[in-house]
């Protein structure tokens, strides 16, 4: 028969926007998400015929657009969020993001509601959020449907990895 302790139990939760249609959000995210839905038009998916386009808008007010990127030799593709890092990062070096919206078209069925980012584009997130010091919020949609604003991208990850980690070993 074995014991188990607890020495006490955690809740995670947070607060996030839903809205019926992006006709509701500010004219500001919804031009936002409008971009991201037609950076859905750069993407370049031919295994999945999954198209995610992004649209960031930086605090010195430029927009920056990416779409995912596939390849043959699966897993090397790259997501839509992670090209728009990538791109925010060598074109404005240090300015922060104040705002990200992702959309997609399924290609197969009728993109009405919101995805979230994947694993790796969290993690991405959370240390592009670290390292610039300022929340990146993020306005979630698909072509049409519900959409969730949501404060910041570390809330879709509370656990992430950082490099603390790996210092104290």
């Amino acid at each position: 028969m074995s014991k188990q302790f607890c020495m006490e139990q955690q809740r995670y939760q947070f607060e996030y926007s839903v809205y019926d249609s992006i006709d509701e959000l500010s004219q500001e995210d919804a031009a936002l998400l409008r971009e991201a839905q037609q950076a859905t038009h750069t993407a370049y998916a031919p295994y999945s015929q999954f198209q995610v386009g992004a649209a960031a808008k930086l605090v010195n007010g430029k927009v920056l657009c990416g779409s995912n990127q596939e390849n043959a030799s699966y897993p090397v593709g790259l997501c839509a969020e992670r090209v728009l890092l990538s791109a925010a990062s060598s074109v404005y070096p240090n300015v922060p993001i104040e705002t990200i919206a992702i959309s997609y078209d399924s290609g197969q069925g009728n993109s009405d509601r919101p995805i979230s980012p994947c694993g790796i584009c969290r993690q991405t997130l959370v240390e592009y959020e670290k390292h610039l010091g300022q929340p990146i919020r993020l306005v979630l949609g698909g072509i049409k449907g519900k959409v969730f604003v949501i404060p910041g991208s570390t809330l879709l990850l509370p656990f992430g990895f950082s490099s603390e980690d790996m210092e104290k070993g």
